[in-house]
């Protein structure tokens, strides 16, 4: 070959090389540039929650999620974190899969090196001090173990001055919703370092023999300066709660003293919610009679059998309804979508988009492009 040719082979070859390394580079800053935050999925971490809370994150476009596991902690996955998240679940079996040494690594993944940790639900149960029951003993708080098995609705909180600076968005409401799942409840021994955000506002007592009068007045939302460090709890699920998903990243934000930044109108809806609604035995019932509705022959029984889900709040029937974008009849399929939308389910985007594919009636596929954009547009990654 003559040399020429070969100096030009090389030189070529230097140029797409170095130009390669300047893409990876320029993606590397991107993801370097936004906020890294880690939903742990270990044993006792609820798969649904999961799911939930990473789906609540893509909200903030500054927010790169994704899983991490308790051998992703012990082999050093946290350097590369500035927020971990410990979802719903149980806080017991999630602190058993960390194992002590990942436990460490946790605490002074906060304490030592300044990041944040959110805790949702059974997150909360793990970072507190309470006695003879499994947790990181972080928070200087115990929660309520005589009551513990609550049940699950729509509850009530209000926010105080400090939550009013954290969320704005809610602060012209005296009632705030989401969605509650036996969370916990806390007796704080610590009243100086503990920042209560918000206060709940209903009487959990869902069961015949449930003690009256406990959890109104204790937390909904709380902060705790955890050394360098930063703790952010909240006993319900906003990440399972449409119209108020948009608080999980804002709590990743407040975990490490981040700009806060607005987000979509169209997914800050607390005026979404007009009062709570527990879910009593009676309703219980119902919600399994609906349940087994959705797969009535008739499509008529199977729309109102959404209609009573969607009024009921009933977030299991969210899942439930992925499938009807499946189902023979038109009419259903639309009223499926429907409610995917309303309930910002971002999670069956997949789904929504192959029925579009699949649908044959030009006017139900221009009704289901229509859904699509407006719940892929909630995304912001």
């Amino acid at each position: 070959m003559h040399k020429k040719s070969v100096l030009s082979i090389v030189f070529l070859s230097v140029i797409l090389a170095f130009s390669s390394c300047s893409d990876n580079t320029s993606k590397s800053n991107v993801k370097e540039n936004k906020i890294q935050v880690g939903v742990f999925n270990g044993n006792g971490a609820s798969p649904v929650c999961v799911l939930e809370t990473l789906e609540a994150l893509k909200l903030d476009s500054g927010i790169s999620p994704r899983v991490i596991s308790a051998v992703d902690i012990i082999a050093g996955q946290l350097d590369n974190t500035d927020v971990l998240i410990f979802p719903g679940g149980s806080g017991s079996q999630q602190l058993n899969n960390l194992g002590e040494l990942g436990a460490d690594k946790v605490r002074a993944f906060a304490k030592q090196k300044g990041n944040g940790i959110v805790g949702i639900c059974a997150g909360g149960y793990i970072l507190s001090s309470t006695p003879n029951y499994p947790n990181l003993g972080i928070i200087p708080l115990t929660h309520i173990r005589y009551h513990y098995n609550r049940g699950r609705g729509l509850i009530s909180f209000s926010q105080n001055e400090e939550g009013n600076k954290a969320f704005p968005e809610n602060k012209d409401f005296k009632n705030v919703y989401f969605q509650y799942y036996d969370g916990p409840f806390y007796n704080i021994t610590d009243t100086t370092s503990v920042k209560i955000l918000a206060t709940v506002n209903t009487d959990i007592a869902t069961k015949k023999d449930d003690p009256s009068g406990v959890t109104q007045g204790k937390p909904a939302l709380l902060s705790y300066e955890y050394g360098d460090g930063k703790i952010l709890v909240s006993i319900g699920h906003p990440e399972a709660t449409h119209g108020m998903r948009w608080m999980v990243p804002r709590m990743a934000r407040l975990s490490i003293n981040k700009e806060l930044i607005s987000y979509n109108p169209e997914i800050v809806r607390p005026d979404a919610y007009q009062k709570e609604l527990l879910f009593l035995p009676k309703l219980i019932k119902l919600e399994k009679e609906l349940f087994w509705q959705l797969s009535d022959a008739d499509p008529k029984a199977i729309i109102s059998a959404i209609d009573q889900l969607q009024e009921l709040h009933s977030r299991p029937s969210i899942r439930w309804t992925i499938g009807l974008l499946r189902h023979q009849n038109v009419d259903v399929r639309l009223r499926a979508a429907e409610y995917l939308l309303f309930t910002e389910y971002t999670y069956a985007l997949p789904d929504l988009k192959q029925a579009i594919l699949d649908e044959e009636n030009v006017e139900a596929r221009e009704k289901l492009d229509n859904y699509y954009q407006k719940l892929k547009a909630y995304m912001a990654l």
